[in-house]
């Protein structure tokens, strides 16, 4: 959501701007919305002006034994129309917040201009992907093979998009999400949090998925409950309408939630393994901060989110999203893209974003330092990571020649296993 007043005083360079991103402002419907309303609210204010000076000048009549029968029907004609100029500004204030509510957050001045992710650029690359002797397996394969992975089944339990993990598959998901959890408490600093994993309508508003993406998002019939589609979500709405204290800022909580997306839109897109799952696991990083210090946090968020993937030796690459390629509520990203040697690619494993103030003006969440005035605080959040994106980094690089899977040292304690091997038995 936007400041108001910001956004009327530089309306023209805020279209040009929201260009950027392949959108158009339409700034006539703003400029003709803002300025009826403006009238109406105008319009009613001076009516009351005079319906007060017309009721003063009724009771001074009266004193004087006066008939005011004229003047006391002309105050309620004058209430009438008030009453109908206020019905007139809710409708117009309703339209106009739905407008508002539709616009997305301004690019900020470091995030390349472009069109899609062709144009996204590369910051910094870490780790060589592996040599095989062999032609390297997707994890499709791999993992049915290994007797780890199911998709026949989970199609028979839910449908196409669903996976069931089994044995050392499914430990090795667990690990993974305690792997992630300790880093990020023990030793970068977060607090960890376990949110509900049902939201409300209001917290999706707060973070931007509502109005605009409902379709993206499973909603449960007879109740105002959608699924959570990530952690960002009722986390960051922990705060939601509370103004916090803001020499005690940044806040940075961490949590692992199940995420449900419908992927609306996607048909045709990632149809083979894990990659694009209608449920997923995620660990989640969030940070509220000041103005002043969201985008050091930013980097830092990024690197902590970074530094999983070089705990586990696993080869990726960071981007800055270019304008066109940011997402609705973000003023700058970070994309993390871990390599895939089974589809000879870099996938996004975690998005980084600083979303300063848009999702605070949303939640009202804001910031205030002793006796100053409170401000809007800014929100952050990136995952730390997608697991079972990890999950398919790490069978499709450890994968050896005769079929097994080497765990990453740093998980070994986890899972309590070096290695998984083809089991060949039935279930």
């Amino acid at each position: 959501m936007h400041d108001l007043a910001f956004f009327r005083a530089n309306l023209d360079a805020i279209g040009e701007r929201i260009s950027t991103r392949g959108m158009t402002l339409d700034r006539t419907q703003f400029r003709e919305l803002d300025s009826k309303r403006r009238a109406a609210v105008t319009e009613a204010e001076t009516l009351r002006a005079r319906r007060n000076a017309e009721s003063q000048q009724i009771s001074k009549l009266k004193k004087q034994g006066l008939d005011t029968t004229g003047q006391q029907a002309n105050v309620r004609g004058i209430g009438d129309h008030i009453a109908a100029l206020e019905e007139q500004v809710k409708a117009l204030e309703d339209e106009f917040r739905t407008l508002m509510a539709g616009i997305p957050n301004l690019p900020h001045e470091s995030v390349p201009v472009g069109h899609s992710s062709e144009d996204n650029a590369e910051v910094r690359r870490r780790g060589t992907p592996p040599a095989f002797s062999f032609e390297p397996k997707a994890h499709w394969d791999l993992g049915p093979e290994l007797g780890i992975l199911d998709f026949e089944r989970a199609a028979k339990v839910t449908g196409a998009r669903f996976a069931v993990y089994w044995g050392l598959g499914a430990r090795l998901e667990r690990a993974l999400i305690n792997f992630m959890l300790d880093v990020h408490t023990r030793e970068h600093g977060y607090t960890e949090v376990l949110p509900p994993f049902l939201i409300n309508s209001a917290s999706l508003f707060g973070t931007g998925q509502l109005p605009k993406f409902a379709a993206d998002v499973f909603k449960c019939e007879n109740f105002d409950f959608w699924l959570a589609p990530t952690a960002e979500v009722p986390v960051t709405n922990l705060y939601r309408d509370e103004t916090l204290d803001a020499d005690k800022l940044p806040i940075n909580l961490c949590a692992y939630t199940p995420c449900f997306r419908s992927e609306a839109g996607s048909y045709g897109k990632d149809v083979r393994g894990i990659i694009r799952q209608h449920q997923f696991q995620k660990v989640e990083l969030v940070k509220f901060t000041r103005a002043g210090q969201s985008y050091d946090e930013l980097e830092k968020l990024t690197a902590d989110a970074e530094d999983i993937l070089n705990r586990l030796g696993l080869p990726f690459r960071t981007v800055i999203l270019c304008t066109g390629d940011l997402g609705f509520s973000s003023a700058k990203t970070y994309d993390v893209e871990v390599w895939l040697p089974g589809q000879n690619a870099f996938r996004e494993i975690s998005s980084c974003s600083n979303f300063e103030a848009f999702q605070a003006r949303r939640a009202g969440i804001r910031a205030k330092s002793g006796q100053g005035k409170a401000e809007y605080a800014h929100t952050l959040n990136g995952s730390g990571l997608a697991v079972g994106r990890t999950w398919v980094a790490i069978v499709e690089n450890y994968q050896q020649s005769d079929g097994s899977v080497i765990i990453p040292e740093a998980l070994r304690t986890y899972v309590d296993a070096e290695r998984i091997t083809p089991r060949g038995e039935m279930r």
